[in-house]
């Protein structure tokens, strides 16, 4: 049977994420996006949650609907995989903080 990857190099960028998540975001069920840890609205954030300083990126699902997002969970994760923090749709919202990540490489035809 035919392995389907959504990133070709996602065990080489994230060594060290948990095999649920890493399979999870190859299926799609779950996305992977970068922290702007340049913007105020993260400056603001990493001053009450400190482990965020340690975060490079964020995963969450994608079908989560906007009007449970108070229950919604965020794992927060560094370069390597290895998770900082999970918070909670009642402690952030992610708008504007973050963006696609430049580092993995989809594959063409998955």
């Amino acid at each position: 049977m035919k392995k389907c990857l959504k990133f070709t190099n996602l065990e080489e960028e994230l060594s060290d994420l948990h095999d649920i998540y890493k399979n999870s975001l190859q299926k799609e069920i779950l996305v992977i996006k970068k922290i702007d840890k340049s913007c105020e609205k993260f400056q603001k954030l990493s001053d009450s949650f400190s482990e965020l300083k340690l975060a490079e990126y964020v995963i969450f699902s994608k079908f989560m609907n906007k009007e449970y997002h108070d229950m919604e969970m965020f794992v927060f994760i560094d370069g390597t995989g290895n998770t900082t923090c999970n918070l909670s749709g009642r402690d952030l919202d992610l708008y504007n903080m973050i963006s696609e990540c430049d580092n993995l490489v989809e594959a063409g035809q998955y």
